[in-house]
């Protein structure tokens, strides 16, 4: 008689890689996040003899910048969700800040910019600052769908052209002695509050809403959501204008928080962004983001600027760190984009 052979037993997952499965997805990141910041702990008793985490000062200096970086990231994962960067959102703080700040000067200034717009009602500066962001990445979208521009140099384009629109509105010159109600927005836990509610929004809108569901439609895979039906230039715009109103948002909180407007701010904060939504998982292949780890991408970034700051390490140091990290997690994405290829 024939044997026949008996089918194997369908192998069973370990208990790591089934506990790993039923984990929240940012469990990763969350953990190398408190990794990072138990090393500064230690080292701050060891170089400096004491804590790191214990300051409260030096936590809230660690949030508000996390606050500012992170209203941006969170503009920023949606564009590279959908296999798109934003190189401009540095610069348009900077041009929304200024403009914001010009219509939010007191009678008690000495120069203002405009002396018969003197002491307004805070929501018109607030809203001349998003605005100018929300026209930039309206501009940004226009320029990425309509004339098939990649996102790198329409976007590299916008950041030149705002931080020099900045430059010449002002002339170079700061714009200070801001209104309270307008100052109000970037002092105490405001700018966090304001972080955490536009992170909030669109997590759900990525999550659970037909938006969200296009956007990573359209990264995962373009020519499929055309297919589909999906009107992917529509969205591209959308994605655009929403990343460069967080920019504008920034800025106003950002020109708020220092009592002052000026052309210089927002240096390098793109590449910030930039770093915490691929820190945080945003994959720059397309398809793959979180706001939640785009969150803690940020509060990392946050620790290790002040955790180095802390330690003594020269500011220049620290940049070439921070080149090296965002090497790092676009090595490691790129790999595992490999893996499940």
């Amino acid at each position: 008689m024939k044997a026949t052979a008996t089918p194997a037993a369908p192998q069973q997952p370990s208990f790591f890689a089934s506990l790993r499965h039923k984990l929240p997805k940012d469990t990763g990141i969350f953990v190398v996040m408190v990794g990072i910041a138990l090393i500064f702990e230690m080292f701050g008793w060891y170089v400096r003899d004491q804590s790191f985490l214990l300051n409260t000062n030096r936590l809230i200096l660690i949030v508000l910048q996390v606050a500012i970086i992170g209203i941006i990231a969170v503009g920023v994962t949606q564009v590279i969700i959908t296999t798109g960067i934003d190189l401009s959102s540095g610069s348009v703080i900077a041009l929304a800040a200024v403009v914001a700040a010009s219509l939010a000067q007191t009678s008690d200034s000495l120069s203002p910019m405009y002396p018969s717009l003197v002491n307004m009602p805070a929501v018109i500066p607030i809203a001349a600052g998003i605005g100018v962001g929300l026209l930039a990445g309206v501009v940004n979208g226009v320029l990425i769908t309509r004339t098939g521009i990649p996102p790198f140099i329409a976007t590299l384009g916008m950041m030149v052209s705002a931080r020099g629109l900045a430059q010449y509105y002002t002339q170079g010159n700061p714009i200070s002695f801001l209104s309270d109600g307008f100052t109000s927005i970037g002092q105490g836990a405001m700018p966090v509050v304001i972080f955490l509610v536009v992170a909030l929004l669109f997590h759900i809108a990525l999550k659970h809403t037909r938006y969200g569901k296009y956007v990573y439609a359209i990264g995962g895979n373009m020519t499929s959501a055309k297919v589909s039906g999906i009107n992917v230039n529509k969205y591209l715009i959308i994605v655009y204008t929403i990343a460069g109103a967080l920019s504008g948002l920034a800025g106003v909180v950002l020109a708020a928080r220092v009592s002052s407007g000026q052309s210089s701010m927002g240096m390098s904060y793109e590449l910030d962004a930039i770093a915490a939504a691929v820190i945080g998982g945003s994959s720059l292949m397309g398809g793959v983001g979180r706001i939640t780890g785009t969150l803690i991408g940020a509060v990392i970034l946050g620790l290790i600027k002040s955790g180095f700051t802390f330690v003594g390490v020269d500011a220049y140091i620290q940049d070439i760190i921070k080149g090296i990290i965002i090497v790092a997690a676009v090595s490691i994405d790129m790999r595992r984009n490999r893996k499940k290829r």
